[in-house]
């Protein structure tokens, strides 16, 4: 591949990209951690949790003059030590600046944890002509969102086991999954699909949408419901109510090596934005 090749950009330029940037982000922010614009990049920082995943940089529109990069970088790591946090810097190879800046953080000892993806939905049709159609009365989409009241815990329970089990999240980090679903049920924002086989809860998926863009996120089947297309049809769902809402883009994020993630995604009709980008920590 092309190295300098950005790859199928599908319409989304600087200015959508980094409205997807700041959905996306205000969506993690969801509950009690802070997003935080830098003016040349955007900071998702949690005050309780030390875990990169919630303490990053992105969106980065840095100088390309040598000296000014290294004293913008300088301050950026001041920042992370500040915070008390690890440096975590998530590129946008096509988008951000300068061009090369993941390159240039690997050379200040950067480390690549794994590429990651962004997709958008392409075919605005396929989610609503596809998967809802094909299963029979013992599948059901239950929408838990907060016009259906405060959630009882159990609802919590069953959504956090599901995501648990499927992200093999280990245990001590299972208090904050609940927390997180708990304060997203509280949000007309937000809205997440449980999809029952048999009656049974299997698969999860969550639909963030404001500002007239859409996120899914937390999409998981239970290790006994795999291999029914339960991914599929919560995935699709959600996508077709996004639409529904109005949303002028709907977007989600995967690692590039979850090539059966992809491939479901690609079928409910998202596809690739852009190429691959390196998932960067400071180590030691």
């Amino acid at each position: 591949m092309d190295e300098d090749d950005p790859g199928d950009l599908h319409g989304v330029d600087e200015a959508t990209m980094r409205r997807l940037l700041i959905h996306e982000a205000r969506v993690h922010a969801t509950p009690g951690r802070e997003l935080r614009d830098m003016g040349d990049g955007l900071l998702l920082f949690d005050p309780n949790e030390p875990e990169p995943f919630w303490n990053r940089l992105e969106g980065l529109q840095w100088p390309s003059d040598p000296d000014a990069f290294d004293r913008r970088l300088a301050e950026a790591l001041v920042l992370f030590t500040t915070l008390s946090r690890q440096p975590h810097v998530w590129p946008a190879p096509a988008f951000d600046q300068p061009a090369d800046l993941a390159e240039r953080l690997v050379a200040h000892g950067f480390r690549d944890m794994g590429m990651g993806c962004v997709m958008v939905l392409t075919d605005h049709d396929r989610p609503l002509r596809g998967a809802p159609r094909r299963y029979g009365p013992e599948v059901s989409v239950e929408r838990l969102n907060s016009s259906s009241g405060r959630p009882a815990e159990e609802t919590v329970d069953t959504v956090a086991a599901i995501l648990c089990g499927a992200f093999d999240i280990e245990e001590g980090l299972q208090p904050g999954v609940r927390r997180e679903i708990g304060a997203s049920l509280d949000n007309p924002a937000f809205t997440y699909y449980l999809v029952r086989l048999g009656g049974e809860p299997a698969a999860v998926a969550k639909r963030a949408t404001f500002d007239d863009l859409s996120y899914l996120s937390s999409i998981g089947t239970a290790d006994w419901a795999r291999g029914r297309g339960l991914g599929e049809l919560v995935t699709a769902t959600a996508a077709a109510d996004a639409i529904a809402a109005g949303s002028e883009w709907i977007h989600l994020g995967v690692f590039a090596d979850n090539t059966a993630a992809i491939r479901l995604y690609r079928r409910v009709g998202f596809e690739l934005l852009g190429r691959p980008a390196p998932d960067l920590l400071l180590i030691g």
